[in-house]
């Protein structure tokens, strides 16, 4: 089967590097709100990661469905979660994507077919498959994505999933962020098989790794993916070989990796990397990058702004939703 054919234009090329940038200041945002009390609870940040997600969303139509981890913030913006409302959610506040119920480790946003936000290692990868099983027995054309880091390859429901998609021929894009530490364990120490794609070639479906520090590798080879899965072709699976630049969580004091080898991989950043090339291709100048910039410091500021106003749930209503009432 053939893929499509990638056109880097300007608009194009504008539109990579606004997504990215839009996770990048967001999530460094997140990090100075959470500094100062505003965010509080868990918090685990995408930065260096966004090329991943920006390129793999650029396959999606509206009617798929995206299914993430805990470290979904930028996933859940690139869907179409209104920043606005991730930011309240992040503050707790009732106008949030999820009532203020979930926090940053549960966005939900039935609108836009955004399924979490899932805290468990691995636990969205059953739900995609359920999700696309719905979709199939429905007889709708839908795509259901999963991303997923390189830790929940060591969990059951890796191996369920990845199986029963393959056995009833789901229509399921797997994407494993691979950023080398399952939380602060290191890849090569906790799998004896360190190159995950082959985990999933045991089960019969097309896979590969990818570049994920390059939004162009991994938005090629997502749109290859899903124009294979949208064929009838089954599942398919992407390894994205990334690296985060943050610790694990703000509470993580990250003993596990040498500030050498996290220096290394920032100067070949995702953003950096594309926004370089671009501008000695010609395709963007000097100009469009203040643009996009100035965009961005936008969009995030009227989201502090909106979550700043945002209200508490009342107290009365804490109980609502929480179990269903018994009845006789």
């Amino acid at each position: 089967m053939t893929s499509p054919k990638l056109k880097l234009d300007h608009a194009h090329c504008r539109t990579l590097l606004k997504q990215m940038l839009r996770v990048r200041r967001f999530e460094e945002k997140c990090a100075e709100l959470y500094t100062t009390e505003k965010i509080r609870g868990f918090l685990h940040l995408y930065i260096g990661e966004e090329a991943v997600a920006t390129g793999v969303m650029q396959s999606l139509r509206e009617e798929d469905a995206v299914v993430a981890t805990y470290r979904e913030h930028g996933h859940a913006l690139l869907r179409g979660v209104p920043a606005t409302e991730i930011m309240a959610e992040m503050y707790g506040r009732q106008e949030g994507c999820s009532r203020g119920r979930g926090g940053s480790m549960h966005l939900f946003h039935a609108p836009t077919r955004f399924y979490g936000g899932n805290a468990i290692v691995g636990g969205g990868l059953p739900l995609a498959v359920g999700l696309a099983l719905a979709d199939k027995m429905q007889g709708k054309p839908n795509v259901t994505t999963v991303f997923f880091g390189e830790g929940a390859a060591a969990e059951g429901e890796f191996h369920e999933s990845l199986n029963l998609a393959a056995l009833w021929n789901l229509p399921v894009l797997f994407v494993c962020e691979n950023n080398l530490y399952a939380m602060g364990t290191a890849l090569e120490i906790s799998e004896s098989e360190t190159d995950i794609h082959a985990k999933a070639a045991a089960y019969k479906m097309p896979s590969e790794a990818v570049d994920g520090m390059n939004v162009v590798d991994v938005e090629i080879a997502a749109r290859k993916a899903v124009n294979v899965i949208r064929q009838g072709g089954g599942p398919v699976f992407l390894e994205c070989r990334t690296y985060r630049f943050r610790a694990h969580s703000m509470f993580d004091p990250e003993l596990y990796r040498e500030k050498k080898e996290v220096q290394e991989w920032t100067e070949a950043g995702p953003i950096k990397r594309f926004q370089s090339w671009a501008m000695q291709a010609g395709e963007l100048n000097p100009d469009d990058v203040e643009e996009i910039e100035s965009e961005v410091a936008r969009e995030v500021e009227q989201a502090v702004e909106f979550a700043e106003a945002g209200t508490w749930e009342p107290v009365e209503n804490l109980l609502a939703d929480v179990g269903a009432e018994a009845r006789i």
